[in-house]
């Protein structure tokens, strides 16, 4: 009986798994989450017109959403590589960019406006000629610009060229029309100039390789635009985006007008968690990488100086120095974005991954240059005094040469870890939500370049220190061991 009763309780338990929910196709949505109304960071999740309608049509079509945060530069080739289904952020319709991903029906008539500082003497397009003029890096605005008026100042996103214009940096913004309507209303200072620059579409774009994808999204979209339901999304978020969200600092001392400015860029809806989650990803990635790059630099080191010496591992040689080769010489963000969209393109690994595995392969090329000159800077006489003694090529490099090598190029590998540390900013590329990219975040909200950026800085400042510091008792410690 106790075996039946055994049985019967497993059918049953079977039979309750199957009868479970099916759990929904997943679709990835990529966006660059500084672009209000459009799109911006509200608490934990990603809000805006371009969000609401996706959802929509994600819940419609029976998918679970998610919505990825990356720089604006990156939302095309993500879905051009199949990293996401759709790219939202705002995306204006061009010839070119038609080329590389499908676009749906377009759901906004958008306009370029001109952003200047109320005293300014630029009161239309015309004015333009031969002044500073600040853009969002990729967009149309950028592209308009360069073509027609001169070479724009690039910013990788919006809410930094208008902090640029408040500080006399620039003398004109120019951005899309809705946004530009948001960073005004944030910043009394500014305004927007009646007469567009130029007007354009916006739709969602949609890798080539998903045409039913694309055919399904735009049978959503005319639903939505028949019933009206796509003109109260976006009448909504503009309408809640067009009030001053932030609470401008008018108190009388110095004291009182930086506690304000903390509590708005900190402890308001809890903005410091954006820096929190963000360090500890920076930490994350640091840690492991450092790991990576001490094995590789250790192997390419060791092998480059027995090749020096004996003349063997002539293949494992060459294959060295074009790895040393190819990563000192491109930047680490190209390689980040290579391992993430070419190598990973197919592959669904978490970016977390992808970043410790790039930075680490870039830091055992600059590792394996240190190691080597500090075996190079042991005399040579020691390992033929090792060998003379009967100990091996590899027991005299274990334990004679690499000990002493190690203590003598401590301080510049320490100085690695650091710039490692620091490269890890770039992270923001791939989607991940690093503590630089924790600063960009509460600036999009706020409006604050200072105090955010400031805090970013201690916190790197606080590490490096700490790691220093380390470094140092390190030293301590194997000299005493002299």
């Amino acid at each position: 009986m106790r075996y039946i009763y055994t049985l019967l309780c497993s059918v049953l338990l079977l039979l309750s798994c199957g009868c479970g929910k099916e759990k929904k196709p997943r679709l990835v949505m990529v966006t660059n989450a500084t672009f209000p109304p459009y799109e911006y960071v509200s608490g934990d999740t990603i809000d805006g017109i371009d969000p609401a309608i996706v959802r929509k049509i994600a819940d419609a079509l029976g998918y679970e959403l998610e919505i990825q945060d990356m720089s604006f530069d990156s939302v095309i080739a993500a879905v051009q590589s199949g990293k996401a289904d759709i790219a939202a952020s705002g995306i204006t319709v061009t010839e070119e960019r038609k080329k590389q991903v499908l676009f749906t029906h377009a759901y906004v008539i958008a306009e370029q406006a001109i952003i200047v500082k109320n005293d300014s003497p630029i009161k239309a397009a015309a004015d333009l000629k031969g002044k500073r003029i600040g853009v969002q890096h990729g967009t149309t605005g950028d592209t308009f610009v360069t073509k027609n008026i001169c070479e724009p100042e690039r910013f990788a996103n919006g809410p930094l060229a208008v902090a640029a214009l408040k500080t006399g940096k620039l003398d004109a913004v120019v951005v899309d029309g809705e946004p530009a309507d948001v960073y005004i209303s944030q910043n009394p200072g500014l305004v927007k100039l009646p007469e567009p620059l130029t007007s354009e579409e916006y739709a969602f774009a949609i890798g080539k390789h998903a045409p039913e994808l694309h055919a399904l999204f735009n049978r959503e979209l005319y639903k939505l635009r028949s019933s009206g339901e796509l003109t109260s999304i976006i009448r909504h978020y503009k309408e809640i985006n067009s009030a001053d969200k932030t609470k401008k600092y008018q108190s009388a001392s110095f004291r009182d007008r930086l506690q304000e400015s903390i509590y708005i860029n900190f402890i308001k809806d809890g903005r410091y968690r954006y820096l929190v989650r963000g360090f500890l990803i920076t930490l994350q990635i640091s840690f492991f990488a450092v790991l990576i790059g001490l094995v590789i630099g250790f192997g390419v080191a060791v092998i480059r100086s027995t090749a020096d010496s004996t003349g063997k591992l002539k293949i494992a040689d060459f294959l060295c120095r074009v790895y040393l080769t190819v990563i000192r010489g491109t930047p680490v963000v190209v390689q980040l974005l290579i391992i993430y969209f070419v190598i990973f393109g197919s592959v669904n690994i978490d970016k977390v991954l992808v970043a410790i595995i790039a930075f680490g392969v870039n830091s055992g090329a600059y590792v394996a240059e240190i190691i080597r000159g500090g075996i190079s800077s042991i005399d040579k006489g020691q390992l033929e005094a090792s060998r003379s003694l009967g100990l091996g090529y590899w027991q005299s490099m274990r334990y004679i040469i690499l000990p002493q090598a190690f203590k003598n190029v401590l301080p510049s590998l320490g100085n690695e870890f650091i710039v490692l540390l620091k490269e890890t900013s770039v992270s923001g590329y791939i989607a991940l939500a690093d503590l630089t990219k924790g600063g960009d975040i509460i600036r999009s909200q706020t409006y604050d370049a200072f105090l955010p950026l400031i805090a970013v800085a201690v916190i790197y400042l606080a590490v490096v220190m700490f790691m220093s510091y380390m470094l140092d008792l390190l030293e301590k410690r194997l000299k005493r061991n002299e």
